[in-house]
């Protein structure tokens, strides 16, 4: 012991250093290997709020159990200290926590004198206020990582100094489908996610924006380690020295995928509705012409005999105009005007009649299985459309299947909740019947899944498809209120998903039974006022009525209708007008026409239903073209018994 430090020696040296200590901003702390304290500055004292007395009586063991109380995880801080006394010759550095919230960082190192060690000398450093701020980056952190986490919002910082860095936030991972050790934290590594048709369109955004002639703002595609792809949309700024060069490209990325799939939703129903409204047009012109050629080809032939050389021909052209008219309805079932009788029927029991009849039709080599749901409620619609919807359906997997397959039809009841319904828009949350239609094709690329229901549309060979049976499908299913989706992937087949909402247990109105037909008033001569902008629909019911003794008056036009009604007060006992002319329409005649006489007969002709046409009443019949001249006399005949019935009872 002879090399230690007297107490006088010790009390020497510590006194000229005891006007460098009182400057240092931390607390000193110096200890004899004995335990004893040997010095100590005036900041050790604020920090701990001791006085020197307290220090010079109670010594290190009063210091530990006076602090003990105010320091969290006590046991641990006393077990830290442990090892200091065995081993002085090596530093230590731990924090010391009090429950008022301050934190001192502790360093204890050995006073040595030369190679022997004299004691320690422990140094408190308050960092309190650095925790604090530690604590509200972290944070903030974690709020920032949240609100990415809401909001599907990733953020990255490229590095463009050379080394490829790039890194990722939490939320970035999570929408590419990686880990933080699973991405390898370079531009390459981004960039081999990207998908391969993209990545192009990507690199050539962020050398344009490097360069500064646009900035960095572009949707993608990415490709998940599972092999999905999702929609992201980056945007990102360019961080530059002094002299404009980049230092760094810091962005935001979002996914975007059920945004996207809306958007392309929308766009594909807004199509769909234009192409509907456009095979709508088409078929009120097309029923026009073939009113025309069928109703002409009827008279003709009524005006030959059996014998005549020239009636076979006729008799072609009248069936002609009757095929023709089949397609003016698939145009308008497509486009939502055709007339349908709406009942309720079981879809079950109709799905498993087509079942055995679909084996007949598709051939030996196509296995036909249905799978029905039990208590499935029934529907409202028209069974025979349906029917040949599915039919078309079935035919189209046929086709799909020219070595043969399987053809399943199933049915089921299903609840389809928020999230559901928005990945089958227009769809509305709730329960519908489903009827899956599944082939085993060789099924479609999305490029023809995208256009499968647009009208005229085929992939078939020429003379081989009209492309409208699909088309036909999706305005039926239109109509009755439902909805159609198609899944398919090349080479493993083909779905189509039919929705129905269950019906009211209850049966609609049936139309009321037309009246019969009955001869020719032989009282006088009934006036009918005919207007038709087509001159040959209208020369037509012109001649179709002249045989039949009606008084009649022509116009081609609204205007010119009232014209003639002026002139001819009282005079008019029924008005056939077309629905839809150029300037004043049909409908907006009769019902000026009819508050001058209200008691005048009006049948409108047109190839919509009633339903698409605003304005028709109860007291407006309509009649649909394309019409034959029987049903047209008829028409006519059962409007003015009524008429006259009406008349007769006030």
């Amino acid at each position: 012991m002879a090399d230690r430090l007297t107490p006088e020696e010790t009390i020497k040296l510590l006194n000229l250093l005891e006007a460098t200590l009182d400057a240092i901003p931390d607390g000193i702390l110096a200890l004899d290997l004995d335990r004893r304290i040997v010095a100590y500055n005036r900041q050790y004292l604020r920090m701990f709020d001791f006085t020197a007395d307290q220090l010079r009586q109670g010594g290190i063991d009063w210091i530990i159990q006076a602090l003990a109380p105010l320091i969290e995880g006590r046991d641990e801080v006393l077990s830290a200290s442990a090892p200091i006394w065995s081993q002085p010759d090596h530093d230590s550095l731990d924090e010391m926590r009090f429950k008022d919230g301050r934190v001192y960082e502790r360093i204890i190192s050995p006073n040595r004198r030369g190679a022997q060690v004299l004691g320690l000398v422990a140094s408190f450093r308050d960092i309190s206020h650095a925790k604090q701020t530690e604590q509200a980056l972290e944070q903030h952190r974690a709020f920032l990582e949240k609100a990415q986490e809401v909001a599907h919002i990733g953020s990255w910082v490229a590095e463009m100094d050379g080394s490829d860095r790039l890194g990722w936030s939490r939320e970035a991972h999570r929408i590419f489908g990686l880990t933080a050790t699973e991405f390898e934290g370079t531009h390459e590594a981004f960039f081999t996610r990207v998908h391969q048709s993209d990545r192009d369109a990507v690199r050539a955004a962020s050398d344009a924006a490097l360069e500064g002639t646009r900035p960095y703002d572009i949707e993608h595609r990415i490709v998940r380690p599972d092999g999905s792809v999702r929609w992201v949309h980056e945007k990102a700024d360019i961080v530059r020295d002094d002299g404009g060069a980049p230092l760094r490209m810091i962005g935001t990325m979002q996914d975007v995928t059920e945004r996207r799939l809306l958007e392309d939703q929308l766009r594909q129903s807004q199509k769909m509705e234009a192409i509907g409204r456009l095979a709508g047009g088409i078929a009120h012109d097309l029923n026009n012409a073939l009113t025309a050629i069928a109703g002409y080809s009827e008279l003709a032939i009524g005006q030959l005999a059996a014998s005549h050389p020239a009636r076979a021909d006729v008799e072609e052209i009248r069936r002609g105009a009757e095929r023709a008219g089949s397609v003016t309805r698939q145009l308008l079932a497509f486009s939502r005007k055709e007339l349908l009788e709406p009942r309720l029927f079981d879809v079950n029991q109709t799905i498993s009649a087509l079942g055995r009849l679909l084996s007949r039709l598709l051939g030996a080599d196509i296995e036909v299985r249905t799978e029905l749901a039990p208590s499935v409620p029934p529907i409202l619609g028209d069974p025979g459309q349906f029917e040949q919807a599915v039919i078309n359906l079935a035919v189209n997997a046929r086709d799909a299947m020219p070595h043969g397959g399987r053809l399943l039809l199933s049915t089921a009841v299903e609840d389809l909740d928020l999230v559901s319904a928005r990945a089958n828009m227009p769809m509305a949350p709730g329960r519908y019947i489903v009827l899956r239609v599944s082939d085993s094709g060789h099924g479609m690329t999305p490029d023809t899944l995208a256009h499968i229901f647009e009208p005229f549309f085929t992939t078939k060979e020429p003379g081989k498809g009209t492309g409208l049976g699909l088309s036909m499908v999706y305005g039926t299913l239109k109509q009755i209120g439902g909805f159609i989706f198609a899944d398919s992937e090349v080479g493993r087949g083909t779905t189509f998903r039919l929705y129905f909402r269950p019906a009211a247990a209850r049966q609609p109105d049936s139309p009321a039974a037309a009246a019969a037909p009955t001869e020719p008033d032989s009282e006088g001569r009934p006036t009918v006022l005919v207007v038709e902008d087509e001159a040959a629909v209208r020369n037509l019911v012109a001649s179709t009525l002249r045989k039949e003794g009606y008084r009649l008056l022509l116009a081609g036009s609204a205007e010119e209708a009232i014209e003639i009604a002026a002139a001819n007060p009282d005079g008019i006992d029924l008005l056939l007008t077309d629905a839809i002319m150029p300037g004043k329409s049909g409908l907006d005649l009769a019902q000026e026409l009819v508050s001058r006489s209200p008691r005048l007969r009006v049948i409108v002709m047109s190839g919509y239903t009633q339903d698409t046409l605003s304005g028709l009443n109860d007291s407006v019949e309509l009649l649909q073209k394309p019409f034959a001249p029987r049903e047209l006399r008829q028409r006519i005949r059962v409007a003015l018994d009524q008429a006259k019935e009406n008349s007769r009872l006030r």
